[in-house]
């Protein structure tokens, strides 16, 4: 019986997948380097008895830096660090995890990689495959593939046994790996070089410096450049006191209608006092005109990572880090799908229909689901594809009881956000009337 080693990102979700692709039958154990676990069972692969053994890695198994030689700030120009060699090194070093995948892979037969399927996933393949090339048993065919990618994008049972058909299964992409490669080596450089030269720079100009390092970052820079920024708008904004009018009338129905002023406010108190005057003068307002507009609310595009934590930052009062904590969560529990995503436009073959109908029983929005059901859905609005993952999906139906607060709240934003995506645009009338 052949033997298939398959490896997660992290432990729970190689759980998930194992429950899912065993059909809850698997047999788990605690890894030998204490942080993975193991699950196996007996089933098919390509048509043919097979023995499946699951396990997981904690992120990238490997990490790029220099030498030990080039980590002495005295003797090593800043500047050599362009030309200097760099070696692979081990991510997590406690975690031993190339030996503990060395010895989990021993006498497989088949690599299965279920890897986060991004360009970071597919990096982390190929460090996977380098740790267990010599524990699994060559092929009696060399021209037989051995190593295959799962390509998934939710934690359901339709989704994982999909990906695992033979059809779906492919070869692992060298060229988005070596990408990464790529942006670790250049981030490792310039990184290192600009700290170390920023940081004796201004150590050497400023005696009373207190700071041992002055970090410099690709992406961590720009960022603290944004947020200086807006330091500074928010430090040199100066006040200016403004006047408006605020008036109110009563109908004769006992009701109290207040009033917009049409010019918003004056920064001459005694001009505005002027206009305070002349409405004092009047115990009646007259209706000047009365007009009325049919408006449109555009429905939204289909939700990405930026749009949900801008909502939840805004409209939740989560920072954006515990939101995408919860939004994991939520995507390895199998609620919704993968959250890390740039794509906003829902590809053509994408089952709309199939992610609306798991929500027609909800006891909050199972009436609206089922109307719009009935009435027919909108395509959502042509958005950006970035060519990574469909937009964030509800992908199981969740009760109030099923999740904790946190993790109901983004839920709820979810699945009304993406119900909305399919509805029509909401049109409506605006009135208004013109009092003198």
């Amino acid at each position: 019986m052949k033997v298939v080693f398959m490896v997660a990102e992290k432990p729970s979700l190689a759980q998930s997948i194992a429950e899912i692709l065993s059909n809850r039958s698997q047999r788990s154990k605690k890894g030998a380097n204490g942080a993975c676990s193991t699950h196996e069972w007996v089933g098919t692969f390509q048509g043919h008895p097979a023995r499946f053994k699951m396990t997981s890695v904690c992120g990238h198994v490997m990490t790029c830096d220099f030498p030990g030689k080039y980590n002495n700030w005295d003797i090593v120009d800043p500047a050599d660090l362009y030309s200097c060699p760099i070696e692979k090194k081990e991510a997590t070093p406690k975690l031993r995890m190339p030996y503990f995948l060395a010895q989990e892979a021993r006498g497989s037969d088949y690599l299965v990689l279920w890897l986060d399927c991004d360009k970071e996933g597919e990096n982390i393949c190929f460090e996977v495959m380098d740790c267990v090339a010599r524990s699994m048993n060559p092929p009696y065919n060399p021209a037989e593939q051995t190593v295959f990618r799962a390509k998934f994008s939710a934690i359901t049972d339709k989704d994982i046994k999909a990906a695992m058909q033979d059809s779906a299964l492919v070869a692992p992409n060298e060229n988005e790996s070596r990408s990464v490669d790529a942006r670790q080596e250049l981030d490792l450089r310039i990184g290192c070089s600009f700290t170390r030269f920023q940081t004796k720079f201004f150590q050497n100009k400023y005696g009373n410096l207190d700071s041992t390092v002055i970090s410099y970052g690709p992406c961590q820079t720009p960022t603290l450049g944004f947020c200086v920024t807006r330091h500074d708008v928010i430090k040199s904004f100066k006040p200016e006191t403004f006047w408006v009018l605020q008036v109110s009338i009563a109908l004769k129905n006992d009701k109290t209608v207040r009033l917009d002023w049409e010019r918003g406010r004056l920064f001459d108190k005694e001009v505005a006092q002027l206009f305070l005057n002349m409405v004092k003068e009047n115990s009646t307002a007259s209706v000047v005109s009365i007009i009325s507009k049919e408006k449109t609310k555009a429905r939204p595009q289909a939700l990405n990572t930026v749009e949900l934590m801008k909502v939840a930052s805004a409209g939740l009062g989560m920072s954006p880090q515990s939101a995408m904590v919860v939004a994991e969560r939520l995507y390895t529990q199998g609620y919704i799908s993968y959250p890390r995503t740039e794509t906003s436009s829902y590809p053509e073959n994408f089952d709309l229909i199939g992610a609306l109908q798991i929500q027609a029983g909800h006891q909050d929005w199972g009436t609206t689901v089922r109307e719009l059901l009935r009435e027919g859905i909108n395509r959502p609005k042509k958005g950006h594809d970035a060519g990574d993952h469909p937009p964030i999906t509800p992908m199981r139906a969740a009760e109030r009881h099923h999740l904790d607060l946190d993790s109901w709240r983004i839920y709820e934003y979810i699945t009304k956000h993406f119900i909305g995506t399919l509805m029509p645009d909401c049109k409506y009338l605006s009135t208004v009337m013109t009092f003198n």
